[in-house]
């Protein structure tokens, strides 16, 4: 089951506390229809004439993919835009120039792909070689790849910039990253179970 985690807005700059408020309320919302798809999941009647065009089960399953990869990602963008802010440094650092060439190529292709996508971009690194990738996202299960761990998420959805910028979403972007919290970011890093790539 899940619950809300809480962050703490206080420390978002660049944007108000109405903007934030309404983003939350939609990641909560996305836990709640969550729980009730899966609740429905449990009862024999959601797997009656089980059909790929149409049928109760292919909408359940199509809205628990996308209720839960919602929770998910909003959770990792909440936290790696709040708390303490300080300059990229450490392992990311490294490997961003590593698979990149430098931060600035980094920043101008993740922002690009801000401008190009109509849902997420998340910054991935595979299991399989350890290298980095950005991965553009239309919804919350469009677009997502397996094997890749997320190491920093944006949300470029309407809902998560409207009301504070309208439909500047450059703006925004610019924003998001004057926010990124890199010490969750290299936190992410440490985590993964047997990382495929540490530094020599």
């Amino acid at each position: 089951m899940y619950k809300p985690q809480h962050y703490n807005f206080s420390t978002v700059k660049g944007m108000t506390k109405k903007q934030l408020d309404e983003h939350y309320a939609l990641y909560v919302g996305y836990i709640n229809k969550f729980e009730e798809i899966s609740q429905l999941l449990k009862e024999k009647s959601s797997y009656k004439d089980p059909n790929a065009t149409y049928s109760t089960l292919r909408s359940l399953k199509k809205g628990e993919s996308f209720s839960l990869n919602g929770v998910i990602l909003h959770q990792l963008y909440f936290a790696n835009i709040t708390g303490k802010k300080s300059n990229i440094s450490g392992e990311i650092l490294h490997m961003i120039n590593r698979d990149f060439g430098s931060y600035e190529i980094f920043m101008e292709m993740f922002k690009s792909t801000g401008l190009s996508m109509r849902g997420w971009v998340v910054l991935i690194q595979s299991e399989k070689n350890g290298k980095l990738r950005i991965i553009g996202q239309d919804s919350h299960d469009n677009g997502s790849v397996y094997n890749g761990n997320p190491l920093l998420v944006m949300d470029v959805y309407e809902h998560a910039y409207m009301i504070d910028f309208g439909i500047n979403r450059k703006k925004y972007i610019d924003v998001f990253f004057d926010n990124i919290n890199w010490e969750v970011v290299n936190n992410r890093i440490k985590k993964i179970i047997k990382p495929p790539y540490r530094r020599s």
